[in-house]
């Protein structure tokens, strides 16, 4: 996958892209994360990116031109490695707390794509001409404001990148984790079975497959009904699993 990210402060970058499991993937030619400052697409003599909004009103708001012309350089570089049809059908994203909220459905979405490219706004926010032409997508990490769109870049870079193939140690982890069947993983256990008089439940020793997996489905449940019961209205539940929600709602005892 080729994620090309459009930003103010490419310098941010560093860190978060090259360490860990995002750092091993480019390595190993699974992802490219190429990083381009907006500023140097402004064509005046001192690289201005922002102005004050028509109207009036506080702060600043990007300009379109840089905007456009980065965009359009990006896409001009994916058509040369991916072909003209698969630049114009990557998604342009661009972070704001204005836009979708962003879940796992969400990244798997973004995963099944070649190339991605990401526009980090400042200020303000971006001339809307540049938002409604340029943008494909508008998404939002949360109902709250930061100082840029850099941090929500990297966040939803990091969810995305670890579910392309061969990303992970085990491509089950991303199978079996919170979020892939709706519902809030349970808790999860390592050596040493007893620690400061604190035991690993005897169940997940047991050597028992069928038993461990009827626990962790019910661990996962009861998680989700304490933490997010919002997450219970659109997951995938059987009649078993509707049983043990009336269970709990009825006071009855966690297992």
């Amino acid at each position: 996958m080729d994620i090309s990210v459009l930003t103010l402060f490419p310098g941010m970058f560093a860190g978060p892209m090259d360490q860990s499991i995002l750092g091993r993937a480019q390595e190993r030619g699974l992802v490219s994360i190429a990083l381009y400052n907006i500023r140097d697409f402004a064509q005046d003599r001192h690289h201005v990116v922002d102005d004050t909004p028509f109207g009036g009103g506080p702060g600043m708001v990007m300009k379109p031109e840089p905007l456009f012309l980065a965009v359009e350089a990006v896409r001009a570089e994916l058509a040369e490695r991916r072909g003209a049809v698969a630049a114009d059908d990557s998604p342009v994203i661009l972070l704001s707390p204005q836009g979708r909220p962003f879940t796992q459905v969400v990244a798997r979405e973004l995963a099944a794509h070649d190339a991605l490219v990401f526009i980090c706004g400042r200020y303000e926010g971006v001339d809307a001409r540049a938002e409604d032409v340029l943008a494909t997508d508008v998404i939002s990490i949360g109902d709250y404001v930061l100082t840029g769109g850099e941090i929500p870049a990297m966040a939803v870079i990091d969810a995305v990148v670890r579910l392309l193939p061969g990303v992970l140690g085990d491509d089950a982890s991303a199978v079996e984790e919170s979020f892939s069947d709706g519902l809030l993983e349970g808790p999860t256990y390592t050596r040493p079975a007893e620690y400061r008089g604190m035991t690993a439940p005897e169940i997940l020793l047991s050597g028992d497959h069928g038993a461990v997996a009827r626990w962790r489905r019910r661990q996962a449940l009861l998680r989700t009904w304490q933490r997010r019961p919002d997450l219970l209205a659109s997951a995938d539940l059987s009649d078993e699993d509707r049983a043990y929600l009336r269970e709990l709602e009825s006071g009855g005892e966690p297992q």
